[in-house]
């Protein structure tokens, strides 16, 4: 699980704000500097989009805001005090399933209303030393109230829009923490190695990752968005058809129009999912949706459950191990209707 809402009041609706977070391509080892303090910690200096975040000291009290922020913080070694909440995906505990399991009931971070709703003050008085957003849509005048007290980490290039290797390498190196980070990495890959080679015949597949926003629309996601890396890191293939589309600006995918439906006719899989019961039997009423002999087959991977929707959609090192496990039975019921 990226678009509109108080996330991304910009682009989509506030459902997608919640499940349609973007992850582009970017480099966040670009723009980062070191220097030694004279004690364990040296000064890190990261540049992003917004201005740059100089951390002198090593991190205590750290505040997430966007997404997989907080479960890398986790995953490295520091909860954070308090994180975005994100209520889309939640489950029954009010917090992120991963998070929850993760942690006990005592630690769970503090949580608060993000996005433009975000109330600058409010972080503030939860005394940060470290602020991390590099995958989120923090604004420029968020970004200046924060970080003239706490270094605020943002995104790159564009909101978010981030890889998910560069995600946990910045907030490594924010955190002081490189080499954990990068063995976080390497656990990930590993994971994803041990599905593929489980699943061998994933690699002859190809697949599309859709999305709508309501009748006669529809969204292809590119190859580099997290939710698409996740799947092809378990050995299918994009279709090549995505290669060739245009990136609507801002939101890792191409909206094609259902108009366009037939552009996926070759896709072996599709992959998507809905915002709620209504919208599933409003999109799938439509001829041209239906059209698509993918759908029209039933080799589609469509979860229905919002925390499943959100933790398949951000690849870091608590939500991999959780969303896997669920993720394959799915495509294995998806593939046998082929």
């Amino acid at each position: 699980m990226q678009l509109a809402s108080r996330r991304r009041t910009a682009v989509l609706s506030g459902f997608l704000a919640a499940t349609l977070v973007i992850g582009g391509c970017s480099s966040s080892t670009e723009g980062v500097s070191t220097e030694s303090t004279g004690g364990d910690f040296e000064t890190v200096t990261i540049d992003s989009a917004l201005g740059q975040a100089v951390i002198t000291e090593k991190p205590e009290r750290i505040v997430t805001l966007g997404m997989g922020s907080a479960e890398t913080a986790i995953a490295l070694g520091t909860v954070p005090v308090a994180v975005e909440e994100y209520p889309w995906g939640s489950d029954d505990s009010g917090y992120l399933p991963w998070i929850d399991e993760a942690l006990d009931d005592d630690h769970l971070p503090q949580q608060f209303t993000g996005g433009t709703e975000l109330s600058v003050e409010a972080v503030l008085a939860l005394d940060p030393d470290l602020i991390l957003a590099p995958w989120s849509g923090i604004t420029q005048q968020q970004f200046d109230s924060l970080n003239a007290f706490a270094p605020v980490v943002a995104y790159e290039e564009q909101p978010w829009t981030i890889t998910w290797e560069d995600q946990i390498s910045v907030i490594g190196k924010a955190m002081g923490e490189e080499q954990k980070a990068a063995d976080e990495i390497d656990k990930i890959k590993s994971r994803f190695a041990d599905a593929t080679a489980a699943h061998p015949e994933y690699k002859d597949l190809t697949f599309s990752y859709i999305y709508n926003t309501g009748p006669g629309t529809l969204g292809v996601f590119l190859a580099e968005e997290q939710r698409v890396a996740m799947v092809r890191a378990l050995g299918l293939q994009v279709d090549p058809v995505v290669y060739t589309l245009d990136e609507t600006e801002g939101t890792d995918s191409s909206v094609i129009g259902l108009e366009n439906a037939n552009l996926l006719n070759d896709s072996d899989l599709i992959f998507t999912f809905y915002s709620d019961s209504q919208n599933r039997s409003d999109t799938e009423a439509q001829p041209a949706y239906n059209q698509i002999p993918a759908i029209a087959r039933g080799s589609v991977v469509a979860p229905t459950e919002q925390p499943f929707v959100t933790g398949s959609s951000i690849i870091n090192p608590l939500t991999v191990p959780w969303a896997l496990e669920r993720y394959v039975p799915m495509i294995d019921d998806a593939v046998g209707k082929l």
